[in-house]
């Protein structure tokens, strides 16, 4: 068994050596990649991009191909864009969004490189994010964010119109501007500005509070003298009998004093309220 292995990994020895001294490498592509193979001959033959794209697996090439790995599944893009102007001339940030998939390995990495984001796409929908916004006002988008659906709208619009148009070999997948954020001076007046209408708020409930309170004196008061004129007293003897009830409420039954009355001589009554 074991003069089996050395046997075999002799043979693997073998052919690394032999791929090495014929100027031969490796090229592999893992799960949801493809690797682009660019044919760079030192001397005979002709270069450029390989049709075929290694899909799966290993393969074998010149050891003067390079081979550009892309992903197959969708990618995320993310970008800043502090200080994006509103049609009001207000100053707002977004963080934006973008998800794609490339369709076409071969004709990407052929007609736009590698690099194919940074130099065909990035500026271009930034820019797109900027028009977008300059036509909507601040309120709306970075307030209420009633506008942000129909920015999104418009930018997905304008993505799948880019890539036709270029004839990029990728499709969209999703595409959000996300939540603006306005100035930290427009927050801060914002905040003010509801901290103000708050207090506004409680001073009419405190106003209208007091007036009811008011309303229900004046409806009292109102009763009282009803009741006077109707028993025919006066203001005097309305008052006597006042005090007579409250009296009664201390020292009858139901309350807690001990009360010693003098009659005649319009004497105080004392209350012994420790009881």
């Amino acid at each position: 068994m074991q003069k089996t292995q050395r046997m075999m990994w002799s043979m693997v020895a073998l052919v690394i050596a032999s791929l090495a001294a014929t100027g031969c490498s490796f090229k592999e592509a893992n799960a949801g990649h493809e690797v682009v193979l660019i044919e760079k001959p030192w001397i005979f033959g002709h270069g450029g991009v390989d049709p075929e794209p290694v899909k799966a697996g290993r393969t074998i090439t010149a050891v003067t191909t390079d081979g550009v790995d892309v992903s197959m599944q969708p990618i995320k893009f993310e970008t800043e864009l502090p200080d994006t102007m509103t049609a009001d001339g207000v100053p707002i940030t977004f963080h934006a969004i973008m998800v794609v998939q490339v369709t076409d390995s071969v004709t990407l990495i052929k007609n736009f490189g590698a690099d194919w984001y940074k130099n065909n796409l990035e500026e271009q929908f930034k820019t797109m994010v900027r028009q977008a916004v300059r036509k909507r006002g601040m309120n709306e988008t970075a307030i209420s964010t009633t506008a942000l659906d129909s920015i999104d709208a418009e930018i997905r619009d304008d993505l799948i119109a880019f890539f036709k148009d270029k004839n990029l070999p990728v499709k969209l997948i999703t595409m959000t501007v996300g939540k603006a954020n306005p100035p930290d001076a427009i927050k801060n007046q914002r905040i003010e500005t509801a901290a103000q209408e708050q207090r506004i708020q409680t001073e009419k409930q405190t106003k209208l509070a007091e007036d009811q309170r008011r309303a229900a004196e004046q409806s009292r008061a109102d009763a009282d003298n009803a009741y006077r004129e109707s028993m025919h007293l006066s203001p005097e003897q309305f008052i006597q009998l006042k005090a007579i009830e409250m009296q009664a409420r201390v020292c009858g039954p139901e309350g807690k004093a001990s009360c010693t009355f003098i009659q005649n001589g319009g004497a105080t009554p004392v209350y012994n309220l420790g009881k």
